[in-house]
């Protein structure tokens, strides 16, 4: 695995992005060209699939933006943690769940200074990210 920074940092599910949210798009696209070109007798059903496999593609989405919203509890949960070990004091409460997520990836000798500075600066998480000099990578991302 290669080392992580800024350029590479980000991640996709091949699983999810690459075959399930495809699938699942050509199968509603399918279900509406289906219902366009339905006779009356199945006007009905082919409505019903159109439903099925709108509500198939957004449960997906919930699910995946679900676990995100797990994860991001656990990175923060960690982040606080990891500063009350530098510092002694927990996290700053103005920093956003982006910035936390953001610090994460800054080497423990940058790590408190720069979370200093994204709370006085009011840093974006792209800023945060762009900012770190010593790229601590992430690797047990799902």
């Amino acid at each position: 695995m290669s080392t992580q920074n800024y350029k590479n940092h980000t991640q996709l599910v091949p699983a999810f992005h690459f075959v399930t949210v495809p699938l699942l798009l050509f199968v509603f696209i399918g279900s509406i060209v289906n219902l366009v070109h339905s006779v009356p007798g199945n006007f009905y059903s082919a409505s019903l699939l159109v439903a099925l496999s709108f509500a198939t593609l957004l449960l997906a989405f919930i699910a995946r933006l679900s676990a995100l919203k797990v994860q991001d509890r656990a990175i923060s949960a960690e982040e606080n943690f990891r500063h009350y070990i530098a510092t002694g004091q927990p996290q700053d409460s103005r920093l956003t769940v982006p910035q936390i997520i953001a610090l994460r990836f800054a080497g423990d000798d940058e790590y408190v200074a720069l979370s200093k500075r994204a709370v006085d600066e009011n840093l974006s998480a792209k800023a945060i990210k762009m900012a770190i000099q010593n790229w601590k990578g992430d690797y047990r991302r799902a």
